[in-house]
Parts: C-alpha cells; structure tokens; sequence
C-alpha cells in the first residue's frame, strides 16, 4: 500500500490529506499540537481550520512527527512558504531515503527569492526529480467538502507524477500531471500576489471591469516572469496557472482576496491581519516575488504597487492611479 505523511495540519494540508485518504493511500497527518492532532484522530473534524466538515475515518493525525514520516513513500510538505526552510531542516534527518516531498506551498522565499522547490532540494538535499508540486484552483473548505475540482501534479519526472497522481485521485479531486514544475509554482506564488490587488479593488468598490482587468493583466506579469525563468508559456494557461489565479482571486474563501478586501476598506495591516486570521501567503511574497523580477529584469507593474501598498504604506487608492497613469503600449509588448 502506497503510504503518505502530510506535515502541516492547516486547512490545505487537512484537506489534501483527507484526499489522499479517500484515494485509498495509508495517510498521516502531523499536527504541532498534540490536543490539534488527537482531536482529528477522534473525533475526525479539524475545528480550528475546518470546522464541522468530516474527515474520513482511516484518517490519523499524530504530532510524532517520526510516526508521521515512517516508511512513507510520499512527504507532503504543508507549512507557510517562509517557515519551509526552518521546519524541513529540523525534520530532514528523519526523512525516508526514498520519499517524494511534495509541496503544497504557493510562494517564494524571502531573502533567496527562491521557489519552494529549490528550497527543498536545497534543505533536504536530494535531487530535483525527487520533488513534486500540488497546484490548481484547489480551495481547501471546498475540496474537504468533497466538491469536484482539479489540480496539476508538477514533476520534473513524469514517473514520479504519474505515481503521486493515482496516489490523490479520488472520484471528486482530478490530477493532471505536468513537467513544468518552474511555472506551476510560480502561477501559484504570483497568483496570491494579484489577488491582494483584487480584493483591494473590491473593497474600494470598483466593480468586475477593474476585478478582470487585474486578473488578466496579473496573468500577462506572471508568464512574463515564467518566460524569464524557462516555464512552459502553456502552463499558464492551466489549471496552474489562469485556474488557480480565478479561483483565488474571485473566492470569498480565498485569504489573499480577503485581506486585500480589509485593505482596500481603509483597515491597517495590523488589523488585516487580524481579521484575516490564516496566513496570506501574498502578504511575504509580494516582497520576494518583487525581488526575483527584479532579478531577472522583468516589468510587474501590480507586484510593484502592491508590495508598495502592504509594505510601504502606499494608500490603495494610489495603487489605482498608478497603474492607470502607466505609459500606454501594444498589449502583446514584452
């Protein structure tokens, strides 16, 4: 029997799990606190993250992280994108020699501007055909649910996908796999990014014209940036890539939306924050996706004004009026 240990017991990491469960693979999910941990084994509901949803019963959550990880043939790696580092090298000595990790994280690395799977590799040291990366329009309260969705199994090893890909299909979450790793994660770190400045439109008031024109213009930024890193221009296009960024970006469910929301309404970060509750992974990777386009010398107009927004204190209103006020161009330039 194929065996996954899923370390992170947030709403994704709960949710993914409980799919590998009902796809039939031997799971366990480690939580930090023992009381988090036996109440998902008891009781099968996760109530700080998924309250009231079911999980199912073969389910077991364990904060051993040791018990988590034995014999595992899959290492599902579901913490904060800028916590990775720190956690996988506290856990790297306890890692099965032949595990696949995967990530489910979406951003990028502050400081490294490196992406999730280059830090993994880098930590854990194995070779980049030994990681895979989850990523698509997969809200975590929706697919808990049990609600039809799809998502793309990256992997520079076609193989290694197709194996992760049977492990976590289910009759209502639908894996593609793809080689792409490069461009699905960056569609998933850029995606967070632009919904910040779409629910900052939102809570000012501007209606779908403005919402769509961010997301489309959000999409042409990052295939910029994937075409300056090697991704596949196709990729974007995808569930990865456009599927994840709609998803994100029009969803009340989605935190990155909600905290532009909070923004865009004239509240601080502090009180965005705390409102918000779960980590906007978008919040930390304006800065580091910034950084790599700067890097590599690519344009990110929205990136920009955002990470000026978040960080800066630049008021959303000003945001608009700098993105308005842009030179005008062909919208096939770049």
């Amino acid at each position: 029997m194929t065996r996954a240990a899923v370390l992170g017991c947030g709403s994704w990491g709960t949710a993914f799990a409980a799919v590998l469960a009902d796809a039939g693979t031997e799971t366990s999910l480690w939580a930090r606190r023992p009381e988090l941990a036996r109440t998902v084994s008891e009781s099968h509901e996760n109530p700080d993250y998924l309250p009231g949803i079911a999980l199912p019963q073969r389910l077991m959550a364990t904060a051993d992280v040791a018990v988590a990880l034995a014999d595992a043939d899959f290492v599902v790696l579901a913490v904060p994108s800028q916590s990775l580092r720190v956690n996988l090298a506290e856990w790297a000595p306890l890692l099965p020699p032949s595990a696949v990790l995967v990530s489910l994280m979406k951003g990028i690395e502050l400081g490294t501007a490196r992406r999730m799977s280059e830090v993994v590799c880098e930590v854990a040291d194995v070779p980049p055909d030994r990681v895979a990366v989850i990523s698509g329009p997969n809200l975590a309260k929706e697919i808990a649910q049990k609600q039809p969705a799809a998502s793309v199994v990256a992997c520079t090893d076609e193989d290694t996908a197709e194996r992760l890909q049977d492990a976590c299909r289910t009759p209502y979450f639908r894996p593609y796999t793809n080689t792409d790793v490069v461009g699905c994660e960056l569609g998933g770190a850029v995606k967070n990014v632009i919904a910040l400045a779409v629910g900052m439109a939102d809570g000012m008031g501007f209606g779908d014209n403005a919402k769509a024109s961010l997301i489309t213009r959000g999409l042409a930024e990052t295939s910029r940036l994937g075409a300056a890193l090697g991704a596949d221009p196709l990729t974007f296009a995808g569930l990865a890539g456009l599927g994840d960024l709609v998803a994100t970006c029009m969803s009340p469910l989605s935190r990155n939306r909600s905290f532009g929301e909070h923004l865009g309404r004239g509240k601080t970060l502090e009180e965005a924050v705390e409102l918000t509750k779960q980590t906007a992974e978008g919040v930390k990777s304006c800065i580091s996706v910034l950084e790599l386009a700067r890097k590599h010398d690519v344009d990110v107009p929205i990136t920009e004004h955002v990470a000026a927004v978040v960080h800066e204190g630049l008021p959303p209103v000003e945001m608009v009026r700098g993105l308005m006020s842009r030179e005008s161009r062909a919208e096939r330039d770049y």
